[in-house]
C-alpha cells in the first residue's frame, strides 16, 4: 500500500467537499463608456452604473449575485454544522463593563443568543438586573437596534438612540428610569451615537450634521455639524445652537462637561488632517450672558484628549511633539504650550488612554507593548504610584468613571481568555472578578503567542497566532490571517468565539500588526498613510510569506480576511499577489481609491488614503487602488466579497463594482461571489442570529475552498 502525504490528503478532500466552481455564469454586468480624466489620465469606469444601489439594474444584479452566492454555500457539507455549532459557541450570559451613577449601576447584557443586549440597572455590580431598554422588543419589521445609552449625572434618565437597518443615522429619545416611562423628547439625524447632560440634568448636549434630502439618507455627503442643547418637554426645533464652525463643513464638534459642572469642552475634530483637533471650553460659573468660548488648545497640528480637570488646571493627553503621547497639565490662566507642566512623559509604549479617579488624585494610565496592555497609576504630580497586575498578554479596557469615584471596572481579553469584567478597589489595590462568561468549549486544547516576522524593508511586524496544541507543521494547515493597518487603530488580542469555531477544525488563526495601525504610536500610524501604505501591503505579504516559510500553511490552505479599511488591506493584497493566497474575504470595503470622497464621511478618510484631485496623490491612489488594479487574464483565488446594500459609511457602490470587474476579470475556475446583505449598514447584521449566520457562512466559504477534511470525511 503506497503512502500519501498528509497535504495530498488534505488537497483530495477539499476537492471532494468543494461545490462544482467550473463554469459559472456570473450575472450580466454590462459595461457602460464612463471615463473619467485625472490629470490627462484616462481612467475607465466601466461599472459606474452600480453605485446608483436602488436602480432597477442594480437592484436585478444584487438579487441574482445574492442567489449565486447562496446556491454555492448551499452546497457545502459543513454549512449546517457550522451554523449550529456557532450557536453554541456564542450561547453564554455576557456583560458590558458597569459605570454608577446617582446610587445606581448601569449595564448591558445578553442572556445567551439574545438578538440585542439589553440595557438595565443594578444596586450593586453584581445584582440583579432590572431591564431599561430592551432592543429585543423592538417590532422586528422595522428593522431597529440601539444606537448608543446615556444616563443622566444624577442617575434619574437615561437617553437611547434608535438607528434603523444599521444606519449610521439615529434618533435620540429619553426614559424615565424609575418609572420606566417614556418621555416625549425626540431628537432626530444624529450621527455621532452620544449625547451629553447638562449640569442640572434637564436636557442633554448633542451634535448633528445637516439632515440628508430625502432619498439620499445612504450616499450623501456628510457635513457641517453643529452641537446643540436639547431640554427636556420642549421640541427638537426649539433646540439651543451651543456651537458650529461656519463655513467649515471638515469640522466634526462635540461637547460635554467637566466632572465638576464648572467648564463645558468642546472637542472640535478636524477631518481635513490626520487625526487632528483642538479644543475650547467655556466657563459655566458665569452668567450666561457673560460666558464666551475660549481656546484651551488651538490647531498645533497634533491630537488632544481632555482627561479630567482640577479647578482650573486642566488635564490632557497629547502627542504634540510626542508621538507616543504624554500627559500634560494646563492652567486656564497660562494655555500657552511653553507652560505646560508634564505630568507623564513620553516612552517607548504608545500611551492609548488616560483616566482620572479616587477623587481626582489618581490617574490610570493604558500603555500598549507590542500591541498588549500595560495599565499603571499615577499621582497628579507625576509619582509612579504600581502597575495594574494582568492575568496574561492580553487586552484591558475600560477604567471608567467620575472623578469622584473611588473604584473603577475594566475588562479583560485575549484570544483564550474570554472577557472577563474586573472592580479595582483604589483603597485597597485589589481587583476582583464581577462576571466571567462560561464558554462550551475546551480552551485547553489551544494555545496563543506572538511572533515577530520581517517585513521586505526589514521592518520587525509583531504577529499573533492561535492554533491546537501539537499542531504539525507541514504546511497543510487551513489559516486564516485578518489585517486591518490603518486609521492608528491598533490589533490587540481579543476574544471571539466565532475563532474557536475555526481552531475545533484543525485551524490556525494568524494577526499581524502591520503598519498603518496604531500598535507602536504615531510613526507606526504614519508609516502606513497616504504613499507610504505599500508598507501596509507588503508588511501582510510578507507575515503570509512568514506563515508557509514556518510550515504552518501554504497558499493552497491560506485565506485572508478583512472589513473596512481591513477590506481595502484585502483587496489590494489579492492584486499585488494573487499567487500567495489560497481565498480572501474582503469585507464592507473601500475598493475605488479615485471616488470615495464623494460619498457620506469617505472625504474626512483623504488624510489617510491621500487625495484624488491632487495630481501626485492622485498617482499613487490610482496605483494602489484595488478596483482599478484587477488584472485580466489572472488566476485569482477564491474570493468572498461581502456588503451591506445600505451601507451609509463605505457606499456598497465600492463591492459592487470591484467585485463585476474581478468576475469579468478571472482566469481560473475558483468562485469569485459576492453576499449583499439586506437592510443592514456598515457594522453587518442588525440581530445576533443573522450575524451568526453569516460568520458561519465565511468560515464554510473557507473551508470548502481551502479543504475541509474533517466534513469531507464525515465526522
Amino acid at each position: 500500500m503506497s503512502t500519501v502525504s498528509r497535504p495530498a490528503i488534505i488537497l483530495l478532500n477539499a476537492f471532494l467537499a468543494l461545490p462544482v466552481l467550473a463554469g459559472y455564469d456570473y450575472p450580466p454586468a454590462p459595461l457602460c463608456d464612463q471615463v473619467d480624466d485625472f490629470f490627462g489620465t484616462p481612467v475607465p469606469d466601466p461599472y459606474r452604473w452600480l453605485e446608483d444601489v436602488d436602480s432597477p439594474e442594480t437592484l436585478e444584479w444584487i438579487a441574482a449575485q445574492n442567489a449565486l452566492t447562496e446556491s454555492f454555500l448551499a452546497a457545502i457539507p459543513a454549512r449546517d454544522s457550522l451554523r449550529a455549532r456557532i450557536r453554541e459557541l456564542f450561547d453564554y450570559e455576557s456583560f458590558t463593563i458597569p459605570f454608577r451613577r446617582g446610587g445606581r449601576y448601569f449595564f448591558s447584557v445578553n442572556s445567551g443568543l439574545q438578538e440585542h443586549y439589553v440595557f438595565c440597572t443594578s444596586d450593586s455590580p453584581e445584582g440583579e438586573p432590572r431591564v431599561l431598554i430592551d432592543p429585543n422588543l423592538f417590532p422586528p419589521e422595522e428593522n431597529l437596534s440601539l444606537a448608543g445609552t446615556s444616563v443622566s449625572n444624577d442617575g434619574r434618565h437615561v437617553a437611547w438612540g434608535l438607528s434603523r437597518s444599521g444606519s449610521d443615522w439615529s434618533d435620540w429619545y429619553v426614559t424615565d428610569i424609575e418609572t420606566g416611562e417614556l418621555l416625549g423628547d425626540t431628537v432626530r439625524w444624529t450621527k455621532a451615537g452620544w449625547v451629553a447632560w447638562n449640569a442640572d440634568d434637564t436636557g442633554f448636549y448633542y451634535s448633528a450634521p445637516r439632515p440628508p434630502a430625502p432619498g439620499e439618507e445612504y450616499t450623501a455627503v456628510t457635513e457641517a455639524e453643529r452641537v446643540f442643547l436639547h431640554i427636556l418637554g420642549t421640541s427638537q426645533e426649539d433646540d439651543s445652537l451651543v456651537y458650529e464652525c461656519p463655513g467649515r463643513p471638515e469640522l466634526f464638534p462635540s461637547a460635554f462637561l467637566t466632572d465638576d459642572e464648572n467648564y463645558l469642552i468642546i472637542d472640535v475634530f478636524d477631518g481635513s488632517t490626520l487625526d487632528h483637533n483642538f479644543l475650547y471650553y467655556n466657563d459655566m460659573t458665569l452668567p450666561p450672558s457673560e460666558r464666551t468660548t475660549e481656546e484651551l488648545v488651538g490647531r498645533l497640528g497634533a491630537t488632544y484628549s481632555f482627561v479630567g480637570n482640577v479647578g482650573a488646571v486642566f488635564y490632557v493627553r497629547t502627542n504634540l511633539g510626542a508621538p507616543n503621547g504624554r500627559l500634560v497639565a494646563i492652567e486656564l490662566e497660562h494655555p500657552d504650550p511653553e507652560c505646560w507642566r508634564e505630568v507623564v512623559p513620553e516612552r517607548d509604549e504608545p500611551l492609548e488612554g488616560v483616566s482620572l479617579l479616587n477623587g481626582s488624585g489618581t490617574l490610570v494610565l493604558e500603555y500598549s507593548k507590542d500591541a498588549c496592555s500595560r495599565v499603571e497609576l499615577w499621582s497628579t504630580d507625576g509619582a509612579f504610584e504600581r502597575e495594574l497586575e494582568l492575568p496574561c498578554p492580553g487586552s484591558a479596557w475600560g477604567f471608567g468613571g467620575r472623578q469622584d469615584d473611588t473604584e473603577t471596572f475594566y475588562q479583560f481579553t485575549s484570544f483564550l481568555y474570554p472577557e472577563v469584567i474586573y472592580r479595582y478597589d483604589f483603597s485597597t489595590g485589589a481587583s476582583e472578578e464581577v462576571r466571567r462568561p462560561e464558554i462550551d468549549a475546551d480552551l485547553s486544547a489551544y494555545e496563543s503567542r506572538q511572533v515577530f516576522c520581517e517585513s521586505c524593508d526589514g521592518t520587525r511586524v509583531p504577529m499573533f497566532l492561535v492554533y491546537p496544541r501539537g499542531i504539525e507543521l507541514d504546511g497543510g494547515n487551513r489559516t486564516l490571517m485578518t489585517g486591518y493597518g490603518g486609521f492608528g487603530i491598533s490589533m490587540s488580542p481579543y476574544f471571539d468565539p466565532s475563532i474557536i469555531l475555526w481552531l475545533e477544525r484543525g485551524g490556525v488563526f494568524a494577526m499581524p500588526c502591520i503598519r498603518g495601525g496604531g500598535e507602536y504610536g504615531e510613526a507606526w500610524h504614519l508609516a502606513g498613510v497616504g504613499a507610504c501604505r505599500e508598507n501596509t501591503y507588503d508588511d501582510f505579504a510578507s507575515a503570509a510569506e512568514f506563515l508557509i516559510a514556518q510550515g504552518f500553511t501554504s497558499t493552497p490552505f491560506l485565506g485572508i480576511e478583512g472589513a473596512s479599511n481591513g477590506g481595502t488591506l484585502i483587496g489590494a493584497c489579492l492584486n499585488r499577489r494573487p499567487d500567495l493566497y489560497g481565498a480572501a474575504v474582503p469585507q464592507m470595503s473601500v475598493m475605488d481609491l479615485l471616488r470615495f470622497h464623494l460619498f457620506t464621511y469617505g472625504w474626512s478618510w483623504v488624510p489617510e488614503y491621500g487625495d484624488p484631485d491632487d495630481p501626485d496623490q492622485f498617482a499613487f491612489l490610482y496605483r494602489l487602488s484595488p478596483y482599478h488594479n484587477i488584472m485580466e487574464g489572472v488566476e485569482y483565488p477564491a474570493v468572498l466579497v461581502t456588503t451591506a446594500d445600505h451601507d451609509d459609511r463605505v457606499v456598497p457602490g465600492h463591492s459592487f463594482k470591484y467585485t463585476a470587474r474581478l468576475q469579468a476579470s478571472q482566469a481560473g475556475d475558483a468562485p469569485v461571489l459576492i453576499a449583499i446583505y439586506p437592510e443592514s449598514g456598515h457594522g453587518g447584521a442588525v440581530g445576533l442570529t443573522e450575524a451568526l449566520d453569516r460568520s458561519a457562512d465565511i468560515y464554510a466559504f473557507l473551508l470548502a475552498v481551502l479543504g475541509d477534511d474533517r466534513e469531507a470525511s464525515g465526522d
